[in-house]
């Protein structure tokens, strides 16, 4: 009995087929069509699949041997020193200068970038008007999805991988699934409703809703299985330019060119707080995750005890601040500033870290248990546009090497305007 089902086999005997005939083979092919009784078509699927399987295979052992030769190295350096491999894999650990290698292949900006939550892929949204899929390990460049026919402004990956969500100045939310996306001629499902350039879309923590930014000043939330936009959202009077859901998917806070933040409730649309201070276009915000809270009240005074997402906030603007502020008053706690607009905002697994990009080209770190910088690289050659880190769980080791259970895996992207994407790890 064979290994592959019927189906597989089906597939695989049309695929050899038109490799002959491909190959101008013609009475190979027809001996092997009369040998295998094959009656079907030859070529119900893109020219090229045979091969394309065969690179896929040779590129799989390819990243095999690499792992296994990874895989040596650490075992190696484990035996030789098991203390400090061990607070190196639970340790704090931060980009350094130098610490990086990079992704190329986009003709224009990146403007953002998202990991896939399981997987080790990276997607990467360009103004050249595609989609890239990266394996970040490899550094090799899985697929370009190309749909939209304007600059791509966002993209972010599904809770459990399932799908892509993109957005472009093409007034289009565009959803790509996962299994399909290697199929031809695929160029995801258009959503449609926004009147102006769509700048920002994510998928809440649920992954049942997407939640869009537009120019067209509103916020929508869509239903992922319909596609149906099920509640518009109002309140800003300029370009909406961010909006992200907490983690527990109660609020969301966005931002906007009229200088402002505000939390709203995901449910009823009602606005919580309102956000004032920066004196320019506010281009992030992001939700302090839980983890840092205790960190900030050190140095805050905060006496808020509350351990339920959205206390805390922080905002990134052109005027070259980011700003954290108490979630429930609005209250500013503290201003950590750069030399040029602030774009991105991500913070350290641990929660003790927060790590901001900007238009002056640096990564900085601030330490949250004092609120200072403790780091300034220069990261890229141009402006950059955005930073992630992957929440993808790995496995982690704590002292003598005892199982600790499963953390977050160190590695950072980040891109911008010099068209690259850098991925930082240790």
């Amino acid at each position: 009995m064979g290994i592959l089902s019927e189906r597989h086999q089906n597939e695989l005997d049309r695929a050899i087929l038109q490799y002959l005939e491909s190959r101008n083979l013609k009475q190979t092919a027809a001996s092997f069509r009369e040998e295998v009784n094959f009656d079907g078509s030859s070529d119900p699927r893109p020219d090229g699949i045979l091969e394309k399987k065969w690179v896929a295979v040779i590129r799989l052992q390819k990243k095999i041997l690499e792992l296994e030769t990874r895989n040596s190295a650490l075992e190696e350096e484990a035996r030789s020193n098991p203390v400090s491999r061990a607070a190196g894999a639970v340790g704090d650990w931060l980009p350094k200068p130098g610490g990086h290698f990079a992704l190329t292949g986009h003709r224009a900006s990146v403007t953002r970038v998202s990991f896939h939550p399981t997987q080790p892929l990276l997607a990467s949204a360009s103004e050249d008007f595609t989609i890239k899929i990266w394996d970040w390990e490899s550094g090799d460049l899985q697929r370009t999805l190309s749909g939209h026919t304007r600059e791509v402004k966002d993209v972010d990956f599904h809770p459990r991988g399932e799908y892509l969500v993109s957005a472009a100045s093409d007034l289009t939310v565009r959803l790509w699934s996962t299994e399909e996306w290697d199929k031809p001629g695929y160029n995801g499902a258009p959503i449609y409703g926004h009147d102006h350039t769509i700048s920002c879309a994510r998928f809440t923590p649920s992954g049942d809703h997407i939640v869009s930014a537009s120019r067209d000043r509103t916020i929508k939330i869509w239903e992922v299985t319909t596609k149906f936009c099920i509640k518009t959202i109002t309140g800003h009077s300029d370009w909406v330019r961010y909006v992200v859901p907490s983690t527990d998917g109660r609020f969301l806070a966005s931002c906007s060119n009229d200088h402002t933040s505000r939390i709203v409730d995901f449910k009823s649309g009602q606005l919580k707080t309102e956000l004032r201070g920066h004196d320019n276009t506010v281009e992030v915000v992001e939700f302090v995750p839980v983890n840092a809270y205790q960190y900030i009240r050190q140095w805050t005074g905060d006496n808020d005890t509350s351990t339920e997402p959205g206390a805390y906030l922080v905002t990134g603007a052109r005027d070259k601040f980011v700003i954290l502020w108490e979630g429930q008053g609005g209250r500013q706690l503290k201003k950590f500033s750069h030399d040029g607009w602030i774009q991105g905002i991500v913070f350290h697994p641990s929660g003790k870290f927060m790590l901001t990009v900007s238009d002056d080209k640096q990564l900085r770190v601030w330490d949250l248990t004092s609120g200072r910088c403790t780091r300034t690289i220069e990261a890229h050659d141009r402006f950059i546009y955005c930073i992630a880190w992957t929440n993808m769980m790995v496995p982690s080791k704590g002292e003598g090497g005892k199982d600790a259970g499963m953390k977050r895996a160190n590695v950072i992207a980040t891109a911008g305007v010099d068209r690259t994407v850098k991925i930082w790890m240790p």
